[in-house]
């Protein structure tokens, strides 16, 4: 929840509206003109906006090729000999791969452009071509970021690592005894494959994503427009990254997505809006609020921790489940307002009412979980992170 689009209570209430009568997926035009798109132009170029995640889809070949003038440039200052060992090392031809793999990614790139573009019908100041002498406004470093998550939730080198991470959290939801009557919401879903993942368990989910980066590449793979068959799509997400690489085929090697075909339907839906400013969904039995929310890589994206988990507790129905797992990484540059430690994650929980654990015989609270996430599995480097994991109870 880095940026959130401006919300006023008319733009609330017709949600709320919606959901009385199931309504969980707009078209994006409609989002679009929800979240007060067209009001200030200021508001569509906070960096996680429509707007700007277009500018930067667009801009990613131009983007890499600037970066790769500069490694080139840098390549040719070196000395004679040393430049001549380069060379016979294959250096160069290293750089001119790359200059390929890029322009296929940005076939998949130009692809999310083009969809998005139908689906709002506009066009985006400053798209495309950066002219000479002009400073970049696509953000290189999330578009990256995107393609990494193509292949750690929808294809099958990915795999390892989502069973790593989505496993406790299934387990749990696999005890519930009444699936299909029950609704599950998963806020900061990414590209929504363990949404997907828990929809399939029968559970009536939600995907809620806040990124426009992601909700992008996400219905990249729900359109039959541009996504249909398996493995359709073919990038190389570890080529920008010379660091840490054992050769230039681990560094250069295709990843094919998606291994399955994801659909929205009537247990799978996506809710493009900041969680903060979600209302609890009405239930046919008069109640309100989800069974289960699952919080995975989440809780450190607050920029107010105390509010999320609050937003969290209000959103659970009575004697609904909070099932979290993740790190506390928060973001830098003094972003948020609260740079929690687990110990006081835990005690703003059990402050606002939540009951933790038992995880298992040993009644304890938590439980600690090593994971990666989005990593290149052939890499000379590992990221590790502790993950912790709860779930935890709202009684009344």
């Amino acid at each position: 929840m880095a940026t959130t689009f401006n919300s006023d209570g008319p733009v609330l209430f017709f949600l709320f509206v919606l959901s009385l009568f199931g309504v969980r997926y707009l078209p994006l035009r409609d989002l679009v003109h929800l979240s007060g798109f067209q009001r200030q132009k200021s508001e569509l170029n906070g960096p996680f906006s429509v707007t700007q995640a277009i500018l930067s889809y667009s801009q990613y070949e131009q983007l890499s090729q600037r970066e790769l003038k500069r490694m080139r440039a840098s390549y040719s200052k070196l000395g004679r000999a040393h430049k001549r060992t380069g060379y016979d090392l294959g250096y160069t031809k290293k750089l001119n791969r790359l200059e390929e793999v890029t322009a296929s990614n940005a076939e998949v790139t130009r692809a999310i452009v083009g969809l998005a573009k139908t689906e709002l019908g506009l066009e985006v100041d400053g798209e495309g071509w950066i002219g000479e002498g002009q400073s970049p406004r696509g953000d290189l470093g999330k578009v990256r970021e995107t393609l990494r998550h193509f292949v750690r939730d929808w294809s099958d080198e990915g795999r390892p690592e989502r069973e790593e991470i989505f496993a406790p959290i299934l387990e749990v939801l696999k005890h519930a005894s009444s699936p299909a009557a029950m609704k599950v919401l998963v806020p900061g879903s990414g590209l929504g494959r363990l949404a997907w993942e828990i929809s399939r368990l029968g559970f009536d989910t939600t995907a809620n994503e806040i990124s426009s980066y992601m909700n992008l590449a996400l219905r990249f793979l729900l359109s039959p427009t541009t996504t249909t068959t398996l493995d359709q799509h073919l990038i190389y997400p570890y080529a920008h990254w010379f660091s840490h690489s054992r050769s230039n085929d681990a560094l250069f090697r295709p990843v094919s997505f998606p291994d399955v075909i994801p659909r929205l339907t009537p247990t799978f839906n996506l809710l493009e809006r900041d969680f903060i400013t979600l209302l609890p969904p009405l239930r046919s039995e008069g109640e309100v609020g989800y069974d289960y929310i699952v919080t995975m890589f989440f809780i450190d994206t607050s920029l107010n921790a105390i509010a999320t988990i609050e937003q969290i507790y209000t959103l659970l129905r009575p004697g609904g489940t909070w099932v979290n797992l993740g790190p506390l990484l928060w973001s830098p540059g003094a972003q948020a307002s609260l740079e929690l430690n687990l110990e006081e994650v835990i005690a703003v929980a059990e402050g606002v009412g939540f009951v933790l654990g038992p995880i298992d015989a040993s009644k304890k609270k938590t439980m600690t979980v090593d994971c990666e996430y989005t990593a290149d599995r052939q890499a000379m480097m590992k990221w590790i992170y502790r993950a912790e994991f709860w779930v935890a109870t709202k009684l009344t």
